[in-house]
């Protein structure tokens, strides 16, 4: 196994022992950010947990994270919990992400008991399983994953299936082949995106800021 990618591995596991237990317990500490954002006391034990294991055993590697910041992207790119407001009403859809550079990537989702991940030129996995994604080709035959915090623009109408998916799961699903189109909030943050792109593309889909599809869709009018 490439070895980013075991260490990688190991960083969601330390992530996951941290956060599970934390799910729906009754006395989690939440507060709001300056931005207006959720934040758990989960999700700042997850990224402590994290930077001081990449202290001890990649020193001098650069770290960016979303709850403890960072400027240089050409290392270890983490977001404790994506899905931060589903974590803290007890909905099971939310995860680790963590990115090495645009190389390695891994997106741990304990609650819902999948894991995807992907390196550069090895294609993606989730579950230790090769995803890919799907052949459709026509939007009127498509699934669009849709995030209900922006305005859905009328082409959306014309998938087979539309339905209001936001966070990495949406993304996740293009990639595994279950649906052809996420359509995310705009606005996310390297730590939100870094992760996708590496899985999306290696699952031979494409994923361009708040964007992900299988590569064959004509996407334009729904970004």
């Amino acid at each position: 196994m490439n070895p980013d990618l075991a260490f990688a591995l190991a960083l969601a596991d330390d992530a996951d022992a941290i956060t599970l237990p934390r799910f729906r317990a009754a006395d989690l500490r939440v507060e709001t950010k300056p931005d207006l954002t959720p934040v758990s006391e989960a999700d700042r034990a997850a990224e402590t947990a994290i930077r001081e294991r990449l202290a001890r055993e990649r020193p001098g590697e650069p770290v960016l994270g979303e709850e403890d910041g960072g400027e240089d992207a050409s290392g270890w790119i983490l977001d404790p919990i994506d899905g931060t407001r589903n974590y803290t009403r007890g909905i099971p859809v939310w995860a680790t992400l963590i990115a090495y550079a645009d190389r390695v990537a891994v997106v741990s989702a304990p609650a819902l008991g999948r894991r995807w991940w992907a390196v550069r030129g090895e294609g993606a996995f989730a579950n230790g399983a090769p995803i890919r994604v799907s052949p459709i080709d026509r939007i009127e035959d498509a699934t669009l994953l849709y995030a209900l915090d922006r305005p859905v623009p009328s082409r959306a109408f014309d998938a087979w299936h539309l339905r209001g998916f936001g966070d990495f799961w949406a993304h996740m699903l293009v990639a595994e082949g279950s649906a052809e189109v996420a359509v995310d909030a705009r606005g996310l943050a390297i730590w939100d995106t870094a992760p996708l792109s590496v899985i999306l593309e290696e699952a031979g889909g494409r994923h361009e800021g708040c964007v992900s599809w299988n590569g064959r869709l004509d996407v334009s009018g729904l970004r």
